[in-house]
């Protein structure tokens, strides 16, 4: 199954979730950011990889507005090669628009994401014949405030129901990429893709670990996050190159 059907799949599968206060609305960008999502997983998506990424759901500034994991809006125009229309949900958070590739906010955790990976590899295409980033869940909430509630906040029916059809999902991303290393950022990611992966026993077999995730709540992440990142995988087994591209 390629990449556009197994998001479409689990598209389809979460949009008719229900989930109660303290979240009024859900963002599912890969409904109204469908065209620069998938044209990130046609571009990108290379079966062979060394290592997955898997992080935890749309950031408001990141994948929220341009439908891409970590997707801050200058490194996936400029660095990716990304710039697609991007619709509007149905119910739009008023303290929240959907700005698209024209949101002039920048999310913290993909800059440092994506800013290290241009750094390290050089170009994108590097990158993604190394490393491909996935969210394991796809949808953003939001409570009346406008402030953003993880999923891992969310009561434990509703947490279970989402967490279902993304749990087939990154197995199936699992095995059609192939990826040597399943790796968390963040612990809520290690652990949902050790379980995902647990319930899917003949898929083929990945060394799991952790990165610090690199948003600016943490303050770890704060003190050098690329670095303390890098000294992670390394220490995991992942192969980084030099600086640039240049083979290691």
């Amino acid at each position: 199954m390629s990449l556009v059907r197994i998001t479409r799949a689990l598209s389809r599968a979460v949009d008719g979730l229900h989930f109660g206060p303290p979240v009024t609305h859900v963002y599912n960008p890969l409904v109204y950011a469908r065209a620069p999502h998938e044209a990130f997983l046609r571009r990108f998506g290379r079966p062979g990889i060394q290592a997955l990424l898997v992080g935890m759901n749309p950031g408001p500034y990141g994948m929220v507005q341009t439908g891409i994991p970590f997707g801050e809006v200058a490194h996936a125009r400029d660095w990716m090669g990304i710039d697609v229309a991007v619709e509007r949900p149905d119910r739009e958070h008023p303290r929240r628009p959907i700005q698209g590739f024209d949101c002039t906010r920048s999310e913290v955790s993909g800059r440092r994401l994506w800013g290290w990976a241009a750094s390290r590899w050089g170009t994108a295409d590097r990158f993604f014949d190394d490393v491909f980033v996935w969210n394991f869940c796809p949808l953003a909430f939001l409570e009346e405030s406008g402030r953003n509630r993880t999923p891992d906040k969310l009561p434990a029916a509703e947490r279970e129901a989402l967490e279902e059809p993304c749990r087939v999902a990154l197995a199936r991303v699992v095995d059609f990429l192939e990826p040597t290393f399943v790796v968390g950022i963040g612990a809520f990611a290690e652990a949902r893709a050790r379980a995902a992966l647990a319930a899917h026993a003949s898929g083929p077999a990945v060394t799991f670990g952790r990165v610090l995730h690199p948003s600016p709540a943490s303050p770890l992440a704060n003190r050098g996050w690329a670095v303390q990142a890098e000294a992670q995988l390394q220490e995991l087994g992942v192969r980084l190159p030099r600086s640039g591209g240049a083979a290691r």
